[in-house]
């Protein structure tokens, strides 16, 4: 019984959304029913929807549409969550999704709105500790350290883009489990999913952070562009490189594919993700790749073009 859905990066408010479409589009199970979303923009907007039946396809409207995706207020929205399940929960569907647009937000999957000895709903119990200034991973974790035969598991983002997932012992001991995460911390892109009594497990929280994960990505611009030029030359080497001169235009290309340096070749001569070096220095790793034409060991075209441009994003260093 239920998903829990966090992220935190550009177009979070979008990413959680279609997230959620994609556990309804292959899930089976307790899933399509109630949705409570929460999303804060980075002017500290709180923008809350909930819906009883039909999950993500009723859960925005415009007019008498539904089916609709967020606004894009919403969908841009640095910072979302939700929660969802089978249809009918109890209300008020906000119980089970605790916000504050200037501490956080607390999601989780199985009964994360259930009161503590003092009658505080656990969730709440969280977001208070985030209120007070502690991380996403601190206020969870002391929360599941009173209370670890809670029918609960947490994922809490706090202010400062932190995401933590956690279960309690004892539903971490369910064998309907799933729990993924992604995260990019160069580029402050986060998600984090928790479920149960859904199916494929745990295999499907992989595919829903994947899916909110480059929702995100795909509005992190290229950290720079480099310049490839009929002519130069491709050897045979240890990595997928290219290296460049100092004004960012390549000079030669090295792949590991020793074929492709012999007669007429047509293929991947630089490779996805290939390490691009300018004097010697690592900048980043390419974004895509160009279908090349090697004549020789020399590059002919590059996608039919003479001379192409080619994005690369720098490597993501751990906080």
């Amino acid at each position: 019984m239920t998903i829990g859905i966090a992220a935190h990066g550009p177009k979070a408010g979008l990413a959680v959304f279609r997230a959620l479409q994609a556990a309804e589009a292959v899930g089976r199970g307790a899933i399509g029913g109630f949705a409570c979303y929460a999303a804060i923009g980075a002017d500290a907007t709180l923008y809350c929807e909930q819906t009883q039946r039909g999950g993500a396809s009723t859960l925005f409207i415009a007019g008498e549409t539904t089916g609709v995706t967020p606004p894009p207020a919403v969908a841009a929205a640095t910072m979302a969550a939700l929660i969802s399940s089978g249809p009918e929960r109890p209300e008020p569907l906000s119980q089970f999704l605790a916000a504050d647009p200037h501490a956080g937000l607390v999601t989780g999957h199985r009964l994360p709105n259930r009161p503590g000895h003092d009658g505080q709903p656990l969730n709440l119990a969280v977001l208070e500790r985030l209120r007070a200034g502690e991380n996403s991973r601190m206020a969870v974790e002391s929360v599941l350290a009173d209370y670890p035969q809670a029918d609960v598991g947490f994922i809490a983002v706090d202010r400062g883009g932190g995401l933590y997932r956690c279960n309690s012992p004892r539903v971490a001991r369910r064998p309907d489990l799933g729990g993924a995460g992604r995260a990019d911390p160069a580029r402050g892109i986060a998600v984090e999913v928790l479920h149960n009594a859904i199916t494929p497990f745990p295999v499907l929280a992989e595919l829903v952070a994947q899916i909110a994960f480059e929702t995100m990505l795909e509005d992190s611009r290229p950290d720079g562009w480099i310049t490839l030029v009929s002519g130069i030359p491709v050897l045979h080497g240890s990595e997928h490189a290219v290296h460049c001169d100092a004004g960012g235009e390549a000079v030669r290309v090295t792949t590991t594919d020793a074929l492709m340096i012999q007669g007429r070749q047509v293929g991947a001569a630089v490779y996805l993700h290939s390490a691009v070096y300018r004097e010697g220095e690592l900048l980043g790793h390419t974004c895509f790749e160009p279908i090349v034409t090697v004549v020789d060991g020399i590059i002919e075209t590059m996608s039919g073009q003479q001379r192409l441009q080619m994005s690369y994003q720098a490597p993501v260093r751990e906080n």
